[in-house]
């Protein structure tokens, strides 16, 4: 009976002495075991869901959204539902209204500096004579209206005869003639001796002469004028010429 006892006094003697050891033990203690011990949790590198990195996806999506691009390509140009255009657009119309509209040059008129007349005789019709002006300059000119004629030391120009006048004004380009009727007798008889003609020619207005006259030129020998001797407009052929 008495080593009964002390077998049973020795058996609780151990038991309290473990669980004063197990309470002695603190929570870094259990910590440690536990990372001994291989657990899981310690060895997940899964950061939480608030701090995941994104994937190149993810974060290319996120580079076009905010460049505005669309498939990887465009502009700033804003989408396509009424975006803002941007600062340095300039609108279609823009440069329309800053163009500044240039008003119909006027034109050079063929005179004595850019163009030369010679006189010819004709047999048809009779008691007329040929003016032909051919441009010598560089460029367009316009034979405006009809030449007026002054013979000799005559004070005032010879009459022209208005119904002559073409539908357009004839335009001479560089080598190009146009062609003038003298009808020297008019309405009448020539029974003046003239020996010299100089031209000049009228501006775009019909005010007088502009630029330098052509000549004096050397009349035919006999040719003979009238007070009603009168020249037709410039014609750009000289057959057209030729009928008045």
């Amino acid at each position: 009976m008495r080593t009964i006892r002390h077998r049973a006094v020795a058996a609780a003697a151990t038991a309290l002495i473990a669980s004063l050891a197990l309470t002695a033990c603190g929570p870094g203690d259990s910590a440690d075991a536990a990372k001994n011990s291989g657990g899981t949790a310690a060895s997940s590198s899964t950061p939480p869901a608030g701090q995941q990195t994104p994937t190149d996806n993810e974060q290319q999506t996120s580079a076009d959204r905010l460049s505005g691009n669309s498939e990887g390509g465009g502009s700033n140009t804003g989408t396509s539902g009424g975006g803002t255009t941007p600062k340095n657009s300039t609108p279609k119309d823009s440069a329309a209204k800053n163009t500044t509209s240039k008003a119909p040059s006027r034109g050079t008129a063929c005179t004595g500096d850019n163009a030369k007349v010679k006189v010819s005789q004709v047999s048809r019709p009779i008691n007329h004579l040929l003016l032909t002006v051919t441009n010598t300059g560089g460029k367009n000119c316009d034979a405006y209206y009809a030449p007026l004629l002054r013979f000799d030391d005559a004070q005032a120009a010879t009459q022209v005869n208005e119904d002559s006048q073409p539908q357009a004004v004839v335009t001479l380009s560089p080598g190009q003639s146009a062609y003038a009727s003298i009808a020297l007798g008019g309405d009448g008889s020539p029974d003046i001796a003239a020996e010299e003609l100089t031209v000049h020619f009228p501006g775009r207005d019909n005010q007088g002469s502009v630029g330098s006259p052509y000549g004096p030129i050397a009349l035919p020998a006999g040719t003979m004028i009238s007070d009603t001797t009168s020249v037709s407009y410039w014609q750009m052929e000289m057959a057209d010429a030729l009928t008045w």
